[in-house]
């Protein structure tokens, strides 16, 4: 069966496995009182033979460590460490459908409240299967909406830090306008959606936002780049003003729960002829056979 609201997963939580609805951490755990911590969110896709196989797990796991360590984390596992606990909890939550793993690490439980980083502690270590759930075939015919807004969080985006405040009160701003996604942008510049990658087309070249601490650089930012050029796509990375974003002939999103998503309306305002376009088609058409690629199908 796939996972259910109602499905109570077999968790990890600092070597001890157990359901989720019984998994407690402390309250002076970092990741509690301050967000002291990264995490990484690893699509698994579901197979004919009923595996679910975790897509671009190499490139989540290098993405893990660096965060870890620009925020002085170590890591407490290795790569096949990482690999195998990943392992066992698929295996711990068998089912049918695609899922995601979640993993979180934070710094530890100090032993008082305290800004500068506490010596000598351990971190805690989470791991969850979760539901993935994809935009259905309809909203991918349609488009979907997208609203703009100043981009007011701090400058350390490209670290995937638990610290999220800034992107929840992104994501609640979408929800309020009915629309899929917030769409940031700070000095007159893209920068990205509050959980995703913006790309945007022109003259059939398509642009992403520079990588580096304005933007958290996706799994699917270094996918896209390559499947644009598989398919005969001109990419540029550059800055992205904000009269070039609401010019845009397409504009697309991008992350592990939307894969490539395509956005026809901007703040109300048609994006394009209103409907998906051809890059879009074939970045997605490309993202799928990347998938089979991936798992030697």
């Amino acid at each position: 069966m796939s996972i259910a609201e109602d499905f109570d997963p077999t968790v990890y939580l600092n070597g001890e496995w157990g359901p989720l609805s019984e998994a407690r951490i402390p309250v002076l755990d970092r990741g509690f009182i301050f967000g002291d911590g990264i995490y990484e969110v690893v699509p698994l896709y579901a197979q004919a033979n009923g595996e679910r196989l975790p897509f671009r797990l190499t490139q989540h796991l290098a993405r893990l460590e660096r965060s870890l360590g620009k925020i002085s984390i170590a890591n407490p596992f290795d790569d096949a460490g990482w690999r195998a606990l990943i392992a066992r909890a698929i295996e711990a939550n068998a089912g049918a459908g695609d899922a995601l793993v979640y993993i979180q690490v934070t710094r530890g439980v100090a032993k008082r409240r305290g800004h500068a980083f506490p010596a000598g502690i351990t971190p805690t270590v989470f791991v969850m299967v979760g539901q993935l759930v994809f935009p259905s075939v309809e909203t991918r015919a349609r488009g979907a909406a997208a609203v703009t807004a100043e981009d007011k969080r701090w400058l350390h985006c490209d670290i995937k830090s638990t610290s999220l405040l800034g992107n929840v009160l992104m994501a609640q701003h979408a929800a309020e306008h009915d629309a899929l996604e917030t769409i940031q942008l700070r000095d007159g510049l893209l920068t990205e959606g509050s959980s995703s990658n913006v790309w945007v087309v022109k003259g059939g070249t398509l642009l992403g936002a520079p990588r580096g601490p304005r933007i958290l650089e996706g799994i699917r930012y270094s996918l896209i780049e390559e499947l644009a050029k598989e398919a005969g796509i001109v990419f540029e990375e550059r800055d992205i003003t904000e009269a070039e974003l609401r010019a845009a002939d397409e504009l697309m999103i991008s992350s592990a729960t939307k894969e490539v998503m395509p956005i026809t309306t901007l703040d109300g305002q048609r994006v394009g002829d209103g409907r998906p376009g051809a890059v879009y088609a074939a970045l997605y058409g490309a993202y799928q056979r990347a998938k089979t690629r991936e798992f030697g199908l």
